[in-house]
């Protein structure tokens, strides 16, 4: 475990290259992954959901 004046700098350099990428292309790399994601038909764990659409009002009475 580093200590001290040095873990700060470590954590200030990791802070400024994460902050130097744009959110639209941190939105962009999400996107991607999750369409990658979707595509794989042994993933484990829980499917995303799927919003309903705007247009469905819900069930006929």
């Amino acid at each position: 475990m580093i200590e001290g004046p040095e873990a700060f700098a470590r954590f200030a350099s990791a802070m400024k290259k994460a902050l130097a990428v744009p959110h639209s292309v941190v939105q962009q790399r999400i996107a991607e992954h999750r369409a990658k994601a979707k595509k794989h038909p042994r993933k484990r764990g829980p499917k995303r959901k799927v919003k309903p659409s705007a247009a469905f009002s819900g069930p006929a009475a």
